[in-house]
């Protein structure tokens, strides 16, 4: 397998939930072919992917499943996170991207990561599934344990069978109201897993495996709580 990347990537990641009153249909087609194009026109928006939630089940894996419960993740790339704020914030197309999260989102938390891909993923991926994963770490251990133990983490992430990609995602900022940071109380996030598999037997053969299994004795030294969805990746830029 590919040996991790010593590099890292900021993102922008938007953690969405839909209106009550839309159905998954008509919540899916907004977003991508309404929202999305608006958003592509953000200046100096260099990435941004969207990531339809299509299963919650907690597959391979035994652990308290978070509070969490999202309808899609975004993940956007700028040239500077300055940038991504100024963006956002001000001008008519910040005005109407908000007025449109207004029409069709029932709630948006914003996290600010730095992503460092552990293993890479194939030239091309699609049709490859993916699982996004929110990660709390116990109330006792402090930021910086659960970092290094993460760290330490990707290693047995990628001695495991069928993994066809690995990224972690360590939350650096929150807003649990867009535009308005906020506290670890508020939105207690720590890192964001994305992981792909060829498909869902793959992936409940990879952590029923040995190495799995040593994997996920490790997770419970250092986590609390593992939320994941399956999610289907649109590429908008």
């Amino acid at each position: 397998m590919t040996e991790p990347s010593t590099n890292t990537t900021t993102l922008r990641m938007g953690l969405i939930r839909k209106k009550p009153d839309w159905t998954d249909e008509a919540f899916r087609t907004h977003w991508r072919d309404k929202h999305g194009p608006l958003v592509a026109q953000l200046p100096a928006l260099r990435a941004y992917r969207q990531n339809l939630v299509v299963d919650r089940l907690q597959r391979g894996i035994d652990f308290a499943r978070g509070p969490w419960d999202f309808d899609g993740f975004s993940q956007l790339r700028f040239d500077e996170a300055e940038r991504a704020n100024e963006a956002f914030m001000h001008g008519d197309l910040a005005s109407a991207i908000r007025a449109d999260e207004r029409h069709f989102l029932g709630g948006l938390h914003i996290v600010t990561v730095a992503q460092t891909e552990v293993i890479a993923l194939p030239p091309k991926p699609e049709g490859l599934l993916k699982r996004i994963s929110l990660l709390r770490r116990p109330a006792a251990q402090s930021e910086e344990d659960f970092r290094r133990e993460w760290r330490v983490h990707a290693d047995h992430v990628r001695r495991m069978p069928g993994v066809s990609g690995y990224r972690q995602n360590v939350v650096t900022a929150r807003e649990f109201v867009k535009g308005t940071p906020c506290g670890y109380p508020e939105l207690p996030i720590d890192g964001i897993v994305e992981l792909w598999f060829e498909n869902t037997d793959t992936l409940n053969a990879a952590f029923a495996s040995p190495q799995g299994q040593v994997t996920m004795a490790h997770a419970l030294t250092f986590l609390a709580e593992i939320t994941a969805f399956v999610v289907e990746e649109h590429r908008v830029v």
